[in-house]
């Protein structure tokens, strides 16, 4: 179904569009020998799509998030393993965009103007085994020394690290004072203390070369710890420059490669000729009506986080099971829709000469990605009858709206 759009969104999604039957070209390859697109990385920065989400009067194109989304939609269209690597550069971009154009924080603007001159391209890397990715405990020690904190630990699902200059990462300190605490930090992946693992070998989204990560005595100066919250706690800072961009960036990833596949799958219908059987076709709206539920969450979203709402007017818990809803949906109806192509497509979904089993791959990561289905459905309950999964920590007294330190779910 065709989107009605802006005449910004258009142009970033003809920008996307370009390089999307770009990847798409390359995609099999990547996928079958398990390697990561460092070309389109080269397609990405000459083209200025990495500058996607950067403020224009910084040097980025100043895309919102509701103007981002379609440009993410169709670039999963064509490799969804590209569209979620580049993610883990542009969403973290955008949330620190957000921020800058309300604080006008120099330190912001100065890492941001670094992006923008492509002397940056990002990653975030705090996954890890056994520990749910909800941004409240990490297994990463963090040992206070002279002028900072000494790292120990390893991560998984390194996404984009095959590429980026830097990270965001987690590591929990035991404070002598104040208990322990879930650090939030960037660190250069350049640091010789920082190890790559090669582990990445799985069923789909095999381009991203998520590999695990580990610190080994690295040095992070006290200025690098950018946050930091007592471990167990939902935090406002954390809701508002992590998951209200994260979460609507992976719903548009799945989004994407699901639409990739239904563009797929009428194109093999015209190919057939005729006029479709009736199950054809009701198998054919239902997946579009899946996805087009999949926008409308995402775009409702968007707005409510470009206009502060989701910030305003909802407590931390709330707001927190609103994000984890945008991606439920989006990674849960791209499964759903691609199984309803499958019954149109028949043998043609199984076989590995044609892009769709590969898409089909690639959406099996959406329901475990943070959140993770049960994680999402815990949290999106509680909040649905008034119950308190964690404390909650507000936007302190010199935050951006003043709000109480602590604020109750």
């Amino acid at each position: 179904m065709h989107q009605c759009l802006t005449t910004r969104q258009r142009e970033f999604v003809d920008l996307a569009g370009g390089l999307a039957d770009a990847f798409a070209g390359r995609a099999e390859k990547h996928d079958r020998e398990n390697s990561f697109p460092v070309q389109n990385y080269q397609d990405m920065r000459e083209s200025g799509f990495l500058r996607l989400t950067l403020p224009e009067e910084l040097g980025g194109l100043g895309a919102t998030q509701a103007e981002a989304i379609p440009a993410i939609e169709r670039l999963a269209m064509g490799d969804g393993a590209t569209a979620l690597a580049v993610n883990m550069h542009l969403s973290p971009l955008g949330q620190w965009a957000t921020v800058w154009r309300r604080t006008r924080d120099p330190r912001i603007e100065a890492f941001l103007r670094e992006a923008a001159r492509d002397k940056l391209v990002w990653a975030s890397v705090t996954s890890e085994l056994g520990m749910p990715n909800l941004m409240t405990d990490a297994r990463t020690a963090a040992e206070a020394v002279p002028g900072g904190f000494r790292l120990n630990g390893r991560k998984s699902f390194g996404t984009n690290t095959s590429v980026a200059t830097h990270c965001s990462t987690t590591a929990r300190y035991e404070d002598p004072e104040r208990g322990p605490r879930l650090l939030l930090l960037r660190i250069s992946l350049s640091d010789p203390a920082v190890v790559i693992h090669p582990t990445w070998d799985t069923l789909g989204m095999r381009g991203t070369q998520s590999n695990d990560v580990e610190f080994r005595d690295l040095f992070v100066p006290a200025e690098a710890v950018v946050h930091s919250l007592p471990v167990g706690h939902l935090d406002a800072r954390v809701l508002e420059t992590v998951f209200a961009w994260a979460m609507p960036a992976f719903g548009a990833v799945y989004n994407g490669i699901a639409l990739g596949a239904l563009d797929w799958t009428r194109r093999q219908l015209a190919r057939r000729g005729g006029r479709p059987k009736p199950a054809v076709l009701d198998s054919l709206a239902r997946a579009e009506i899946l996805l087009e539920q999949s926008r409308a969450t995402l775009y409702r979203h968007a707005e409510e986080v470009t206009s502060r709402r989701l910030f305003e007017q909802l407590d931390v818990q709330q707001g927190l099971a609103r994000c984890a809803l945008v991606k439920y949906v989006c990674s849960n109806n791209a499964v759903a829709a691609m199984h309803l192509l499958v019954e149109i497509l028949g043998g043609a979904s199984y076989t590995r000469a044609l892009p769709f089993e590969r898409m089909w791959r690639d959406v099996q990561a959406g329901p475990f990605m943070p959140f993770g289905n049960h994680a999402a459905r815990e949290l999106i309950g509680a909040t649905s009858v008034g119950v308190e999964l964690a404390p909650v920590i507000g936007f302190d007294e010199t935050g951006p709206d003043s709000r109480p330190k602590t604020v109750t779910a």
